[in-house]
């Protein structure tokens, strides 16, 4: 029988909030299971928002060949989602017989309120009721909701619009559901299971008073700057993070305790993840969608049992999530995945040959509704903005057209080693050999995804 996959990740939870790397952040069980992983140092999120992250994981494919140029949002000018003839993780391993289910949030699906004012399924804003069939890709145990941050009093939908409105911290009840799902499935035939955590994700504040109370004595990170050391609610924000991702903890213990229980360790492939990181307080900045580490560097630790544990410094991208685990799995991966596969290097032969990338691609488009109107009034295609880069082992490039019109286009170059908390980028001539070598290397990535950005200048009207 084929091993199972369980697959767990939170929204924006930075790298390094977690004991094995901060000591002072209380993380107890994913630390012990650190211990039994391979744990990568260089795992990036290609476009550090949510939705085009998740689409990217679960296809293998890179954002912008899904279409996933920002969130799944109202207020644009086109619909964007996951769209339903993608191939997906969830539909692969449907096919070849894997009981499937998807908890916690999905945020993959067009919100409703581009289509009705008043929904049935109750869903404002950003949310949305992903109904069963072909939108759901694969998956069949399903209790999930597109995008709401409420994460004390949080709903959810199963095979109905009928809304299900829960009084507890989302990350218990979703728990609680994954642990049902594990009880009432088919024993002896494969399952994945995919729990979607929201928290660390703000707000900051939905977090339940014991794990806030665990950091009433916190010391700031030496990457922070002086006026956020010494500000009081940072200093609170930085409690209720650390005290989401302590009970993020607490609930990882509940589910490990299950399959060691059921003696399902041994026949499954663990993942624990994120989706992107948030900047915490580094360059004076909160949140995401940057080209900092503290924004697209992500947790990833893969248990198997035929993984040797230990750290990698393998970079690794959204996209390649997909491959490495369908053929850890034993699982054929389909032709239209755009990623990497790294399971050969990871089990069978550490030191395979393996299409291990000098670089990987990183970026953002403007998308919230405002931006694209400014770029759509002076008759400019707002994806041909925002920035891209290549994130490389020890340096990191980017090229930032700017995310209002009329932006100077900037080159930038960060030594990763010499200046590791990025204080200290070499600003770029378009013509400086470096930029010239890297802007071919990035141009091949643009080719590859039918991407619009631009390398040279706009001329602003």
């Amino acid at each position: 029988m084929k091993k199972n996959l369980i697959y767990i990740f939170a929204d924006q939870w930075n790298k390094n909030a977690i004991g094995f790397e901060d000591d002072q952040v209380k993380t107890p069980r994913m630390d012990a299971f650190a211990k039994q992983s391979k744990v990568f140092d260089n795992a990036i999120s290609t476009y550090p928002l949510c939705s085009p992250h998740r689409a990217s994981l679960i296809t293998g494919k890179y954002p912008y060949s899904l279409g996933m140029w920002t969130n799944c949002k109202i207020g644009l000018d086109e619909v964007v989602m996951l769209k339903p003839q993608e191939t997906t993780i969830g539909d692969v391993l449907k096919a070849e017989g894997f009981q499937t289910a998807y908890i916690g949030k999905w945020h993959l699906d067009a919100s409703e309120k581009n289509f009705e004012a008043n929904p049935q399924s109750k869903a404002v804003h950003w949310d949305a009721y992903t109904p069963p069939g072909e939108r759901r890709h694969g998956f069949d145990f399903w209790f999930s909701y597109g995008a709401m941050d409420n994460h004390l009093r949080p709903h959810y939908w199963r095979d109905s619009s009928q809304q299900i409105i829960e009084e507890r911290w989302s990350p218990e009840v979703e728990t609680d559901v994954a642990l049902e799902f594990l009880e009432q499935r088919k024993a002896g035939q494969p399952f994945c299971l995919f729990l979607s955590w929201n928290p660390p994700h703000p707000p900051y504040d939905q977090v339940p008073t014991k794990y806030k109370a665990m950091y009433d004595d916190i010391c700031v990170p030496d990457n922070v700057p002086k006026n956020l050391k010494e500000d009081p609610k940072f200093i609170e924000t930085l409690r209720e993070y650390y005290g989401a991702v302590s009970g993020l903890d607490d609930q990882f213990g509940r589910l490990i305790d299950y399959l060691n229980a059921q003696g399902l360790m041994e026949d499954s492939v663990i993942v624990l993840s994120a989706d992107h990181g948030d900047m915490l307080g580094a360059q004076g900045l909160m949140g995401k969608n940057i080209w900092y580490e503290e924004s697209i560097k992500i947790p990833l630790m893969i248990c198997d049992q035929e993984i040797e544990p230990g750290r990698t410094d393998m970079l690794l991208s959204s996209e390649d999530h997909m491959p490495t685990l369908l053929e850890l799995l034993d699982v054929r991966v389909p032709e239209c995945v755009e990623g990497t596969s790294f399971a050969s290097r990871l089990i069978k032969n550490p030191d395979a040959i393996v299409e291990e990338h000098e670089e990987k691609l990183i970026m953002m488009i403007p998308g919230m509704p405002e931006m694209v109107d400014a770029y759509r009034r002076r008759g400019y295609n707002n994806k041909a903005f925002g920035w891209r880069g290549l994130r490389m082992k020890d340096k990191t490039y980017i090229v930032d057209n700017g995310t209002c019109p009329g932006a100077i286009q900037k080159r930038y170059l960060y030594d990763l080693v010499q200046d590791p908390l990025q204080m200290h980028p070499i600003t770029l001539e378009k013509e400086d050999s470096i930029a010239m070598q890297m802007d071919k290397k990035l141009e091949n990535y643009l080719n590859k995804t039918n991407d619009p950005f631009m390398l040279d200048q706009i001329e602003w009207r």
